[in-house]
């Protein structure tokens, strides 16, 4: 290939980009807006629970209980009811998620040692906010009750029960337990499908419709310099996009990578340079920037937002959806950036994704190649 060529398509693809104000805000507007609202809006942690309450007891002991209750950091008790009817009105027009109800004899069982039953209603129209409220209710009861025990015990002059078992929890990699430590490195896969696959889904088009393809075509140029030329600005794009993400989560989000950046470089180019080819091909197959861009949405965006393990595990969708995700390259670009973020792998561990990005990157490469020399360059 000859690089003054090669040179001269990149140029041209450049002056179009600078001059294009759509192309430079899908270029950088939507990455940095991706960014800001993923990494502010988008939390798959449960805290701050809305919570409504009905103390029908109204003794020093329901009022402990619902003070530990509202010092919690998953509870936030909005409201004190006066009866029951209220907590439904409450929970039908959705303004709270949980109910707390203590019956008016509930500090009499306890001091005589029976059963004190509480009610517990759940909002469950989003189940996983549900479920993690049951289980951060059920662990604060059991809390509480172990409290009540030992009290008892104490006063008796006995010694505390030790239990048989004794979970000693230890979580790896991320250990604060918060989501936008995945959702933020997370992005990146995102935005570089956005510029390299949308945008240049767009290139090869423009040109078939501009009609400046067939003047292309009687260029003494190659089909290999053509598109390496088309592809290089948006490949710089595209790693400048990525070094801002990755400074913008550090800096906003005190998100840090635990392994080598290079390593990141390395695979964002591989990812990237995917894209690239995809978005190319799908330009020279429709030949129509309207159905290339939404081509590039159907085959690109949503597949490496909804099918490649950022916001949605594999292992829960159908055997279908499961096998269709081998081939969603975000898959194997998100499993190395967890690596690298926040499991601090190297490339010993890595390296198959690594090799499926390049093989898938050859393949797209070549059918790219393929597509446009029949086409007639």
């Amino acid at each position: 290939m000859n690089p003054i060529k090669i040179k001269a398509i990149a140029r041209k693809e450049f002056y179009h980009l600078i001059r294009d104000f759509r192309s430079l805000y899908l270029a950088f507007a939507i990455p940095l807006l991706l960014i800001l609202l993923f990494g502010y809006a988008l939390s798959l942690d449960v805290d701050n629970i809305e919570t409504v309450v009905v103390d029908q007891d109204r003794t020093s002991f329901s009022r402990d209980f619902l003070r530990k209750l509202d010092a919690s950091s998953y509870f936030n008790i909005i409201g004190y009811l006066s009866d029951t009817d209220e907590v439904n009105k409450y929970l039908d027009h959705g303004w709270t998620t949980m109910a707390v109800i203590i019956p008016p004899d509930w500090t009499e069982n306890i001091k005589a040692d029976r059963e004190a039953p509480i009610q517990l209603l759940f909002d469950g129209s989003d189940p996983n906010f549900a479920s993690m409220s049951v289980g951060y209710m059920t662990r604060f009861v059991g809390e509480y009750n172990n409290g009540l025990l030992f009290d008892f015990l104490e006063r008796k002059g006995m010694e505390k029960i030790k239990p048989p078992i004794e979970g000693q929890i230890r979580v790896w990699f991320n250990e604060d337990l918060e989501s936008r430590h995945f959702i933020v490195p997370g992005i990146i896969a995102i935005i570089i499908m956005i510029v390299g696959a949308m945008l240049t889904s767009l290139v090869i088009a423009r040109e078939y419709e501009n009609g400046t393809m067939e003047t292309l075509f009687s260029l003494p140029l190659g089909a290999g310099e053509f598109l390496t030329g088309k592809a290089i600005p948006y490949f710089f794009i595209g790693l400048t996009d990525v070094l801002v993400a990755v400074l913008m989560g550090q800096v906003l989000f005190d998100v840090v990578m635990k392994s080598s950046f290079w390593l990141l470089v390395l695979a964002a180019s591989l990812y990237l340079a995917v894209a690239l080819a995809l978005g190319l091909l799908i330009s020279i197959i429709t030949k129509s920037q309207l159905v290339a861009n939404q081509m590039a949405v159907l085959i690109t965006y949503l597949p490496s937002l909804l099918l490649s393990d950022f916001v949605f595990p594999i292992v829960n969708m159908p055997k279908i959806l499961q096998v269709i995700t081998y081939v969603v390259p975000a898959k194997y670009f998100i499993d190395i950036l967890n690596g690298l973020y926040l499991r601090s792998l190297g490339l010993e561990v890595l390296w198959p994704s690594y090799l499926i990005l390049t093989v898938m990157l050859l393949i797209l490469a070549s059918l790219t190649f393929i597509k446009l020399k029949r086409e007639g360059m």
